[in-house]
């Protein structure tokens, strides 16, 4: 079937050659800014000493980004979208780092507008030393943004940022469609996704704590209600209607958010349980974690046939999902699978799954999941341990895992190697290096500190059982009197086993 070009038509899928700034009304360059134009990045020690400066066509134009209009392949698609998808234009500040950076941020910002059920018409860059405090990208800059909106047809406008209210209330103003930012996107994409009670809650918890801080008056006239000569003077006339809704929406929103704290620590009660009881019976924890759509999921099926839902999509997993397995020496441990983590994860977010991101912080070992085959591999490195640092889990052992070896190119996983010599490279999809990674896990697992010499009787079965489930067997024997062994066990089974001591 012919694929039908979108609406928006092909003038706004310019290719890089193509890219330029939307006005060129200034020739006049300062040479000495001509590295910040460098993919690279700018020298440090070729900076004038007065600061990171920026040329007058950095300044003064939006940057396109080439490739971030939806593709669409089928007709039925196209009438789907039509009909459903809004119609959206990102925008984002450059303020550090090179151009790639900038680029992988637009691509990344694309996807998660995908996954929230969205059309992109086109993308905008804009070079800046920080965000407009007023309208993100400067006054000038928002009506060329007008502009591609009407151009376009689009109905959002999405910045690559945390907006603030009157950010907000400024962008929608001149631009006259709705914008949101990138915090309320992800928020949006863990509400359709969310699929426990917990879950539920604790998106709608975050959604509450960020709208709580953005609500729009009415304005000071309804903001009183006074009465009488007791009111200052106010006398006849001065009876307000009472409350604005801004303040009735400011208290009932704290109020739903105090019922739902209440009902995150009930439901947290039972993980509280089952956690309580790995720590009694001294069972090891692993926990999965990484970047968004790395395949933690997909590893953790390859490991224990979890059949947890997989799927090549943003956050398509938000509950944690937790397994029982057992290493070759049948030594029993659980494997985690965690949300997955982004850059710039809003903070009320991480706030709000406070109790599920606990796993991590608690667990023995962080199992590292990285996509080999991203573009930035590097870059989600470091965003997921910023936010394990967050939650407190950077003191956590860490086993370093490259998935998706079947799509990454040769090159890259040898860079990557490189720079991480003791981590493993795997497939979740085809099985490759599982087998290396199951043996990694197991040596990195903490070991029973106690080593005993004892000649249990048969009788005592029992203490056989827990020794192969939490300890580990060095020699054994069976003899006429009862097996005589010599195992590693934790101090509990070591005081439980003394009586048999040989």
């Amino acid at each position: 079937m012919t694929a039908l070009p979108h609406s928006g038509g092909s003038r706004f899928e310019p290719d890089l050659d193509d890219l330029r700034p939307l006005d060129t009304d200034d020739d006049v360059l300062d040479e000495r800014d001509d590295d910040l134009l460098d993919p690279d990045g700018p020298d440090p020690d070729a900076l004038d000493p007065d600061g990171d400066q920026l040329d007058l066509e950095a300044r003064h134009s939006l940057r396109r980004v080439a490739g971030l209009s939806t593709e669409l392949s089928d007709v039925t698609e196209v009438e789907y979208r039509q009909l459903r998808l809004e119609r959206v234009v990102l925008v984002s500040v450059w303020t550090t780092g090179s151009e790639v950076d900038a680029d992988n941020a637009m691509a990344e910002l694309k996807l998660l507008a995908e996954t929230a059920g969205s059309h992109v018409l086109e993308g905008l860059v804009q070079r800046r030393p920080r965000p407009d405090a007023a309208t993100y990208i400067g006054r000038g800059k928002v009506e060329e943004l007008r502009e591609v909106v009407v151009a376009t047809g689009a109905d959002t406008v999405i910045c690559d940022g945390e907006l603030t209210a009157a950010q907000l209330r400024n962008l929608e103003d001149r631009v006259k469609v709705k914008v949101i930012d990138r915090t309320a996107l992800i928020l949006d994409i863990f509400a359709s996704h969310a699929k426990s009670a917990e879950g539920k809650a604790q998106v709608e918890l975050a959604q509450l704590q960020y709208l709580k801080q953005r609500l729009r008056g009415w304005g000071g006239n309804l903001s009183r209600q006074a009465g009488g000569r007791a009111a200052a003077g106010g006398g006849i006339g001065g009876r307000g209607p009472g409350e604005t809704k801004l303040e009735t929406d400011r208290r009932r929103i704290n109020t739903r958010i105090a019922q739902l704290r209440a009902r995150l620590r009930d439901l947290d009660s039972t993980r509280t349980t089952k956690r309580a009881e790995r720590v009694r019976n001294q069972v090891p924890s692993v926990a999965i974690v990484g970047y968004t759509n790395a395949g933690k999921s997909s590893l953790l099926n390859r490991l224990t046939s979890a059949g947890v839902l997989v799927e090549d999509a943003l956050f398509a997993t938000l509950d944690p999902t937790t397994r029982r397995t057992e290493t070759a020496d049948s030594r029993v441990y659980t494997l985690t699978d965690t949300v997955g983590f982004v850059r710039h994860l809003p903070h009320d977010l991480v706030e709000a799954f406070a109790s599920t991101l606990e796993e991590t912080s608690r667990a023995d070992l962080l199992v590292h999941v990285v996509d080999a085959a991203d573009p930035d591999p590097e870059g989600q490195i470091t965003a997921v341990r910023k936010v394990l640092a967050d939650i407190g889990a950077a003191s956590v052992p860490e086993l370093m895992v490259f998935n998706k070896a079947d799509l990454a190119s040769p090159d890259t996983l040898t860079v990557l190697r490189t720079h991480h010599p003791d981590s493993v490279v795997v497939s979740a999809r085809t099985g490759q290096g599982t087998d290396e990674l199951r043996r990694q896990v197991e040596q990195r697992l903490p070991r029973p500190e106690v080593e005993v010499r004892a000649l249990v009787p048969y009788a005592r079965g029992d203490l056989i059982d827990r020794i192969h489930t939490t300890g580990e067997f060095i020699t054994s024997e069976h003899t006429a009197e009862g097996t005589r062994l010599v195992a590693r066990v934790h101090a509990d089974l070591a005081a439980d086993l003394e009586r048999y001591a040989v």
